[in-house]
């Protein structure tokens, strides 16, 4: 069992708001990968259903009155404060079963703090079979990877991989190259307006979103993310045994609350419990065979 050293109590059911349904096949970006992930539908698919409706389901049933609370829909007055640049941000795609993604994970800690970058470590599973069970690896992370390979138009996946922006993919993640998505991210022009207010009562956040200029031209997802800022865990066995690795940002839990057809302003009332961080982020969702595919991130913001 892995020991391990947490900057807050991990907690609280992942299900990914953008999922993948087809096989795909794995390998690591240094050194030999794991075997084929083989024919069955990805981890989380969820076909004959929609979006919200199934992962309301599943998300009543793993975690009842706890974590993100389904969002409430009301009449928006589009915000009136001023838009600011949104954070950009940074998906790492990583496993502690992976001996080449240490560089990986430190690479994403030197930019976790930014303020203008929301860096999140998401956990693969398919590493677990060499010996070592990631103890943050989540089979919905798995799946989101996968959501970004099909949409990519690929068929293989990298570990460790860097996704910034929802579009841009990195394999061999290395600073100057990162630094450069980053600012090319950034200097998009927005493509919607994301305010965030505090509710009246405890953990309650007001989510303000409204399109700029025109209506999107996709359907989006707003999905609430949780996180662990610092977590250093003593590997015991597999690629990396022997090894004290710190991680940034560790994903504890990744909840779809609302859909939206960013044609009108939207406002959502979303209650948030515990004390770990916490933010909001609208990602186009493209059309799969089963589920919706992960796509641009258009915009987030911090909870807290």
């Amino acid at each position: 069992m892995a020991r391990a050293k947490l900057g807050a109590t991990l907690g609280g059911a992942i299900l990914l708001g953008l999922m993948a349904a087809a096989p795909v096949q794995a390998q690591e970006g240094a050194a030999g990968g794991p075997q084929g992930l083989g024919a069955r539908p990805a981890p989380g698919a969820m076909p004959g259903q929609s979006l919200i409706e199934s992962l309301n389901r599943a998300l009543d049933r793993a975690i009842g009155p706890q974590g993100a609370q389904p969002a409430v829909v009301n009449t928006l007055i589009a915000p009136s404060a001023k838009l600011k640049p949104a954070p950009v941000v940074v998906e790492l795609f990583t496993s502690q079963g992976c001996s080449a993604c240490p560089p990986a994970d430190q690479l994403l800690a030197q930019v976790a703090n930014r303020p203008d970058v929301v860096a999140l470590s998401l956990h693969v599973d398919y590493w677990d079979y060499l010996g070592w069970e990631d103890p943050f690896a989540q089979p919905a992370f798995t799946a989101r990877q996968k959501g970004y390979v099909r949409a990519a138009g690929e068929r293989t996946l990298y570990t460790p991989q860097v996704i910034v922006g929802g579009e841009q993919s990195l394999t061999a993640p290395a600073a100057g190259t990162l630094e450069r998505m980053i600012s090319a991210e950034a200097a998009e022009p927005p493509r919607l307006a994301l305010a965030v207010a505090e509710g009246e009562a405890p953990g309650q956040y007001v989510i303000d979103l409204a399109p700029v200029g025109r209506a999107l031209d996709r359907p989006s997802v707003v999905q609430i993310v949780r996180y662990v800022p610092q977590a250093q865990v003593e590997i015991l066995r597999g690629e990396n045994a022997g090894k004290v690795l710190d991680f940034a940002n560790v994903v504890t839990a990744w909840h779809a609350v609302a859909e939206w057809d960013g044609r009108a302003p939207l406002r959502l009332n979303a209650q948030i419990e515990g004390t770990e961080p916490a933010v909001v982020i609208v990602q186009t969702a493209l059309p799969g065979k089963a589920a919706p595919l992960p796509g641009p991130i258009l915009s987030t913001a911090r909870l807290r």
